[in-house]
This record gives structure tokens, C-alpha cells and sequence, in this order.
């Protein structure tokens, strides 16, 4: 119970700390408790719905008693499968459901709230506290996760470093061109505008911290999923080194995907960037991944040379 009642508050704060930086962004803060305790508690389906302090509050605390009720069916679902490590199944469906639950929940509420709270924040909210729920109910059963995971849980801790080597590489890259343009924290501002509020007009960026937060929070977790990614495709390489080109097709296949995103959105953005900082940006972020995955995996280069040969 205690365990269960902590992760649910933990995944609460998550969410919440998450929907408070994604408002922020667009100038409107607690804007997603308070729309969603209108509709949901008093059938409020205007498109004009006011953010009162007693809408917030009301939903804050509903938020934090349905993540409870959650993080201790979970924490049930973890004592059990430590009994019986079958059950670890039914733990995957059961956070799996989480996710998929606030999504319909926000469908099923109507236009005036899915026009207003996009699919994809709830994703990454509620993603962001699944992990965190996760990564402390593991924390307190070392064993099941050992059971469950395995050898596994060094790839996912490889991945995750290696997530952040690349994440933080590029942010470096970036402050330090924006500083010498005499733009400080124009491009994670600018991309977060364009991914949080829409924006397609560069000369229309206000530079805020809420979005500059929220930016780096996806370019986090995008990296972070890419490390992962990555780390996985590595350990299956020990096993057959003819496998590293793979490696380097993934991270080739990473630069590719950032421009793709960004020209997606607007070609103005690109402009606006310069398409060789971004360039610049991602081989570096590569190059100091592959540079800690190759020193964790001393040797792979030569057997896969001595494989090819």
C-alpha cells in the first residue's frame, strides 16, 4: 500500500509538472486541470471555459486519488508477480491500458477538449509517468526486475546514458551558436513553439522559459528512446558482429529523421535554424554516442572486421 500510494503520487506530479510546462507554453497556464475538471465535474462543454482556482484544485486532487488507486493496483500486480513471475505479463497490459485510457478519456470527452489538449501530450505525459512509476517500484523490488529483465537491464541503462550523452551534446552545440549569433536559447525555443504552440513564423518567436522547458523535456525523452533503441541493436551485435552496420544505418537513419521532422512542420523553420547547424548538431550528438557505445563494447569493431573477412 505504501509503495502503491507513492508511485501514484510520484506519476500525479509527473503529469502535472509536465501539463503546467505545456501550458505555460501557450501563455495559459493551468489551463488543462482547469478544463478538464469543467467538463468532467460540472458539464461545462463551452469553448470558452474560464481557469478558475476551484476548477484546479478540484481536478489536481481527483488527479492525484485516481494515480493512487492506480500506483496501488500496480504495486499488487508487482508483489504478485514477484510470487509468480508469469504474472509480470499482466503488469506490461495493465500500464499498457493506463496509457491508452487518458487518450479515449480525452476523445470521448469531445472536440472542445481534444481541440484543446493534443493526443500527443497525454502520450508523453503519461509515458514520462509510467517511467517514473517504474523505475521506482524497481527501485524498491531489485529482484523482479533482475527476474524480469535480466542482462537487459544493462542495455537499458546503456541506452539511457548514451540517450543523454547525445541529448545533452546537442543542447551544448546549440547554446553555444545561439550564443555567438547573439541569440541565446533561440533553437530549443523556436522548436519547441513550433511542436507546443504551432507556431510556422519565426519572426513571430517569443522566447520563453516554459517553452524552452517543454522543448528539452521532448528532446530528452526523444534521445533517451533513440539511446535505448540503439543499445538494444548493439547486444544483439555481440552475438553476431556483422550486425554493427545495422548500428551505423540506425544512427544514419537518426539524421535523416530530425531534418525530416523539422522540414515536416515548415521549411521556414529550417531556414530560420540553418540546415548545417542542424547537421552539425546531430553529428556530434552521433558521433559521441557511438564513441561511449564502442568504449562500453571493446573488441566489437575487430570481431566484426574478423566476421567480414
Amino acid at each position: 500500500m505504501r509503495n502503491g500510494v507513492i508511485a501514484g503520487v510520484l506519476g500525479a506530479a509527473v503529469v502535472a509538472l509536465w501539463f503546467l510546462v505545456v501550458d505555460g507554453t501557450r501563455g495559459r497556464p493551468f489551463e488543462t486541470p482547469a478544463l478538464l475538471a469543467a467538463v468532467m465535474l460540472h458539464g461545462n462543454l463551452g469553448p470558452d471555459l474560464p481557469i478558475l482556482w476551484s476548477y484546479v484544485l478540484e481536478y489536481t486532487a481527483l488527479h492525484f486519488a485516481a494515480f493512487i488507486v492506480f500506483g496501488v493496483a500496480a504495486a499488487f500486480l508487482i508483489v504478485a508477480a514477484e510470487r509468480e513471475i508469469g504474472l509480470a505479463a499482466a503488469l506490461v497490459v495493465f500500464f499498457a491500458a493506463f496509457e491508452v485510457f487518458f487518450i479515449a478519456l480525452v476523445t470521448v470527452l469531445g472536440p472542445s477538449v481534444a481541440s484543446r489538449i493534443a493526443w500527443w501530450t497525454v502520450l508523453v505525459g503519461n509515458f514520462l509517468a509510467s517511467a517514473a512509476m517504474l523505475a521506482y517500484f524497481f527501485l524498491r523490488h531489485r529482484a523482479l526486475g533482475r527476474g524480469l529483465l535480466g542482462s537487459w537491464i544493462r542495455v537499458v541503462r546503456e541506452g539511457v546514458v548514451a540517450g543523454l550523452i547525445g541529448a545533452a551534446t546537442v543542447a551544448v552545440w546549440f547554446l553555444v551558436y545561439d550564443s555567438a549569433v547573439g541569440r541565446p536559447l533561440h533553437t530549443p525555443a523556436l522548436l519547441g513553439a513550433a511542436l507546443l504552440q504551432g507556431l510556422r513564423d519565426p519572426t513571430q518567436l517569443r522566447i520563453t522559459t516554459n517553452v524552452v522547458l517543454g522543448y528539452t523535456v521532448l528532446h530528452g525523452t526523444a534521445f533517451v528512446s533513440f539511446g535505448i533503441l540503439a543499445a538494444t541493436l548493439l547486444a544483439v551485435t555481440e552475438r553476431e558482429p556483422l550486425l554493427l552496420f545495422g548500428v551505423f544505418m540506425l544512427f544514419t537513419c537518426f539524421e535523416v529523421f530530425f531534418f525530416g521532422i523539422v522540414m515536416a512542420m515548415d521549411v521556414a523553420l529550417v531556414e530560420s535554424l540553418g540546415w548545417w547547424t542542424i547537421f552539425v548538431g546531430n553529428i556530434l550528438a552521433a558521433a559521441t554516442m557511438l564513441t561511449y557505445f564502442l568504449a562500453r563494447h571493446r573488441g566489437l569493431h575487430r570481431r566484426s572486421a574478423a566476421e567480414w573477412t
